[in-house]
C-alpha cells in the first residue's frame, strides 16, 4: 500500500517536475549558454553562425557607463524601497495594532495596494508626478504646489537629470510608488507578527515599570527580527529585478536617471536584437536575486532540520 501511495504520489508530481526542468533550468541553462555567445539575430542562430565568446559579452556590460548607472539605480532603488517600506510597514502595523477606532478600515485601506498591479501603479504615480511645463504649464503635484503659491518647490521630478553624487533624485518618485505599492504588505507582516507577541511578556514588562518605548525597542523590536529579515528578502528580490513599475512609470528617463537593468535588458533583448548582451544582463540580474534567495532558504533548511 505503501508503495501504491508512493507511486501515486511520484506519477502526479512527474509532469510538474518535467515542466519545471525544462521551462525554469532549461531556459537558464539556455540563457547561460546565449549570455557566452555573439549570437544577435535568429538568422545566425538558424544558420549556425554564432560562436563562444567567453566572458566578452560580461566586460562590454561592466564597462559600459549605462550598464553602470544601472547598477547604481538598483542599489539606492533597494536601498531606500527598503528603509522606506519597512519602517512605514513597522509604523502602520503599531497604529493598527492600537485597535482604535476605525483601524479595521484603516487596515484595509493600506492593503488596498496590494490588490493593484505594478503597471497600473506606474501609471497612475506618472501622472501624479508628471512636471508638465515649468512654470508656464506645470502638471500633476507640481499644478497643485503652483495652486498654493509654493512655485519655488516645483521641480522635474522623474525627468530631472540632477544627481547628488552617484544617486539620481529622478528615482525618488519611483522609490514613493514602489513604497505605497508594498508598505501594506510589510504592514502585514509585522501585524502578525505583534499580534503573535505574548501579552503575558508586555504586563511583566509594565509591571517591571518598562515604558511603552522600551517595551518596544527591548521586547517587541527583537522578537520581531525574524520578520524583518523575511520582509528584507522578499522585499529586496523585487527591488533587484523591478521592471513593470519603472518601464510604465519613466522609461530609462532621459540620461538613463531612471535606468534599471531589466530595462537594459528588455531594450537589448527585444528592440535591438542583441540577444547574448540581454542574456549577460539576465544572468546577473539572477545572480543578484540569488545571492538574496539562497543564504536565506539555506537558513530555514538548517533550522528545519534542528
Amino acid at each position: 500500500m505503501r508503495k501504491k501511495n508512493l507511486f501515486i504520489g511520484l506519477l502526479v508530481i512527474t509532469p510538474s517536475i518535467i515542466a519545471i526542468a525544462i521551462f525554469v533550468y532549461g531556459f537558464i541553462g539556455w540563457t547561460v549558454r546565449t549570455s557566452f555567445s555573439n549570437w544577435n539575430s535568429f538568422s545566425a542562430l538558424l544558420r549556425g553562425q554564432y560562436k563562444f565568446v567567453g566572458l566578452r559579452n560580461y566586460i562590454r556590460l561592466f564597462q559600459d557607463s549605462r550598464f553602470q548607472t544601472d547598477l547604481w539605480n538598483t542599489f539606492f532603488f533597494t536601498l531606500l524601497f527598503l528603509l522606506g517600506t519597512i519602517a512605514l510597514g513597522i509604523i502602520m502595523a503599531i497604529l493598527v495594532d492600537k485597535g482604535l477606532k476605525g483601524s479595521r478600515f484603516f487596515q484595509n485601506l493600506f492593503l488596498f495596494p496590494m490588490a493593484i498591479s505594478f503597471v497600473v501603479t506606474g501609471t497612475v504615480w506618472s501622472w501624479i508626478f508628471a512636471p508638465g511645463n515649468i512654470p508656464q504649464n506645470p502638471q500633476g503635484l507640481n499644478l497643485l504646489l503652483s495652486k498654493l503659491g509654493l512655485e519655488k518647490l516645483m521641480w522635474g521630478w522623474y525627468t530631472s537629470t540632477h544627481s547628488i553624487g552617484k544617486f539620481n533624485v529622478a528615482l525618488i518618485p519611483v522609490i514613493i510608488a514602489a513604497i505605497w505599492q508594498l508598505s501594506g504588505y510589510t504592514m502585514a507582516m509585522y501585524l502578525a507578527g505583534l499580534r503573535g507577541i505574548s501579552e503575558d511578556i508586555i504586563e511583566a514588562a509594565r509591571v517591571d515599570g518598562a515604558s511603552e518605548w522600551k517595551i518596544f525597542w527591548k521586547i517587541k523590536m527583537p522578537l520581531l527580527t525574524p520578520i524583518t529579515l523575511s520582509a528584507m528578502i522578499i522585499l529586496g528580490h523585487i527591488s533587484l529585478k523591478i521592471f513593470d513599475l519603472v518601464f510604465s512609470m519613466t522609461g530609462s528617463g532621459p540620461n538613463f536617471v531612471t535606468d534599471v537593468p531589466a530595462i537594459y535588458m528588455f531594450e537589448l533583448t527585444f528592440r535591438s536584437n542583441r540577444y547574448a548582451m540581454g542574456s549577460a544582463i539576465a544572468i546577473i540580474m539572477l545572480c543578484f536575486v540569488a545571492v538574496v534567495i539562497i543564504p536565506y532558504l539555506a537558513t530555514n533548511l538548517r533550522g528545519e532540520r534542528r
